[in-house]
This record gives C-alpha cells, sequence and structure tokens, in this order.
C-alpha cells in the first residue's frame, strides 16, 4: 500500500469517520479454549525439545519461553489444520517449530536492538550475555528443523524454512534502513512483509498443509495470515508511540530510539517536513536525541494524524484478512480466526 492508498484511507476516514484508536478489545478466548487440548500438546513439546544437557540452553530458553507471550503463530497453525479438517497430529509439531522459529529472532533481535526487556521481563542478553543468547537462538532455530522433518512432509519444510530465511533478510533490511527517514512506504510494507508476516504466512500455509488441505484452502490461508501479519505489525508499530511498558513488555518508544523507520514515523516526517525537518533530520537522521524529543514526536504524529491512519491502514489488513476466509464454511473454527484479525487491530499490548 503506497502513499495514494493512504491518501485513500483519509478520504474514508474523512467520510466514515475516523478510526476510534480506544475501541473495545476483541478478544482470542474462543480460539484459545478451541487449541487447548492441541496447545497442551505442542506445549508439551516445546518442553522437551528445548532440554539439552548443557545448562544454559533450557536456562536461558525457559526464561523467554516461561514468560508467556500470546502464542498467536503456534496457535495460528492449529487453527489452520483444524479448520481444514485435519485427521492427524503433524501441526503439532510444525507449531511447536513456528515457536522455537519465533523465539529464536526475539532472542537474536533483543541483540541487536540492544533491548532491555522482553514480555515484560530483563531481557536473556543483559543476564548471560549476548553470545549466549545468539547461540541458544541458533539452538532453537535447529531444534524447529528437527520438528519439521519428523512430520515427513517436504511441503512444510520447504514453506517453514523459506520463511526462516525471508525473516533474517527481512530483519538485515529492516537494520540498513534505521534512521532513514526517507524510506518509502512501499518498502516499509516490503521489509514488514518479511520480517514479521512472512512467519503468520508460513504458519497458517504450514497448518494447512499438514491437514492436507486444497491448494484453494492452502493458498487462502498463507494469504490470511500474511494480511494478519502485516496488520498485527503495523498496529505494533503504532503502539510503540502509544503504549507504555507495562502493557507492552518492552520499553515503549523503542523504536525511535533506535531510529527504525515505522509507518507512524515515516507518515509524520511526510506531513510535517516544512515545519519540522530540522527536528527530524537531528533525532532521526543524525541520531542526535535529546531529553523530550520522543514527546515531541509523539505530538507531532498526533497532529497530523500519523497514528490514526497508520491503525486505519492496520484495520484494512485485517479486514482483508477476514475476506480471505470466505472460501470456507461457517465453523467455530472460521470465527475465532475472524476474531484473532479484530484482535490484531484492536489489542493494546
Amino acid at each position: 500500500m503506497d502513499t495514494a492508498d493512504i491518501d485513500k484511507i483519509r478520504a474514508w476516514e474523512k467520510i466514515r469517520g475516523r478510526p476510534d484508536t480506544q475501541s473495545p478489545v476483541a478478544d482470542v478466548n474462543d480460539l484459545v479454549r478451541l487449541s487447548a487440548a492441541d496447545m497442551d500438546d505442542v506445549n508439551a513439546l516445546i518442553r522437551d525439545r528445548m532440554q539439552s544437557d548443557v545448562a544454559i540452553i533450557p536456562a536461558l530458553a525457559d526464561h523467554l519461553i516461561a514468560a508467556g507471550g500470546k502464542r498467536l503463530r503456534p496457535l495460528l497453525c492449529v487453527a489452520a489444520a483444524r479448520l481444514c479438517d485435519t485427521s492427524n497430529t503433524h501441526h503439532h509439531n510444525l507449531s511447536a517449530a513456528v515457536e522455537f522459529i519465533h523465539t529464536a529472532t526475539l532472542l537474536h533481535d533483543d541483540v541487536v536492538d540492544s533491548s532491555n526487556l522482553r514480555r515484560g521481563k530483563v531481557a536473556a542478553h543483559l543476564i548471560w550475555g549476548a553470545p549466549s543468547s545468539v547461540l541458544v537462538g541458533d539452538f532453537l532455530f535447529s531444534r524447529a528443523f528437527e520438528l519439521m522433518v519428523e512430520t515427513g512432509s517436504l511441503e512444510a519444510l520447504g514453506i517453514l524454512s523459506k520463511a526462516s530465511a525471508v525473516i533474517a533478510e527481512g530483519e538485515v533490511w529492516q537494520l540498513t534502513k534505521a534512521f532513514d527517514i526517507n524510506l518509502s512506504i512501499d518498502t516499509y510494507i516490503e521489509i514488514i512483509s518479511a520480517k514479521t508476516a512472512a512467519l503468520f504466512a508460513a504458519a497458517s500455509e504450514s497448518g494447512a498443509v499438514s491437514a492436507k488441505a486444497t491448494p484453494e484452502q492452502r493458498e487462502a490461508l498463507r494469504r490470511y495470515g500474511l494480511y494478519l501479519g502485516l496488520a498485527f505489525q503495523i498496529q505494533d508499530d503504532a503502539l510503540d508511540y502509544t503504549g507504555s511498558a507495562a502493557d507492552l513488555g518492552k520499553n515503549a518508544g523503542d523504536d525511535f530510539a533506535e531510529g527504525k523507520a515505522t509507518l507512524p514515523l515515516l507518515l509524520a516526517v511526510q506531513r510535517s517536513k516544512d515545519t519540522h525537518g530540522d527536528f527530524w533530520h537531528r533525532a532521526v537522521s543524525l541520531r542526535q536525541q535529546a531529553d523530550g524529543d520522543l514527546h515531541t514526536a509523539q505530538q507531532i504524529m498526533k497532529d497530523t494524524d500519523a497514528l490514526v491512519d497508520s491503525i486505519a491502514m492496520a484495520r484494512d489488513y485485517a479486514a482483508q484478512a477476514k475476506a480471505c476466509l470466505s472460501v470456507f464454511k461457517s465453523s467455530a473454527w472460521k470465527t475465532a480466526l475472524e476474531n484473532l484479525a479484530d484482535y490484531s487491530v484492536t489489542r493494546q499490548k
């Protein structure tokens, strides 16, 4: 979605009314309830496969995995398989693999970003050191591939291995574009498609593959995951400027401090170049941030509707995700996935 699309959103919101950023939060309770038995097995696999005779590995992995998190990606894999009427339990292995891939990327990200908090706890690299965090992340990647191979599905292995490579490319791409206030919206979307949405898409598609879904169902769930991931990441990027550390489980304003070119920042820069160009150049491009700069950035985002329009775009992607489910008949699983799309853009943490 490029700048022209954003202008369309702005025009649409003027007619329909701007999105309520404090609208009721949808929940994933139905999805969690439906998936409970499956997730018991998935969590048992996760616990079993993160074990090692090297004591630091399970200790460090457990520090992050036991901290909770929503387990949305493995839930997505389970739901996709169940929506396609699976007759096997291969999705358990794939769901655990997806969670290991996600956890590994978090361990690596926190080292790259020098993050202090993750899921409300001190980041692992601050306790065990950066080398250990990186290597345990590598261990979890290896375990993920073992789990995939055990299913005997080359298709699922291909989907998740490709996603792992795409995620790494996306993270490197984002790193090279840090502090770039002239990044295009199109490039931003490509980056988050790679670093975030790719795993959502792979989780849902691999779940469908494990259930021997039809090509139409498989593609519908792949696209559902892709759009869901885009909606989720854009909402995340907006929350970085509106949330609190208590809610987010990480420091609010981290994206600004790290110079990440996210949608709220890019829209604010585009719309305030004439009045605040010097501020953005100093605080982001030159990396010379002072006390109060985050508040200034937040105020500019508010004045230029950058946050409101970011949320509008996230909700547009969530709507597209829900539309992808039209190929499936009505069921509790379909409703749960529709609610997940709504949750992704109404959550506050």
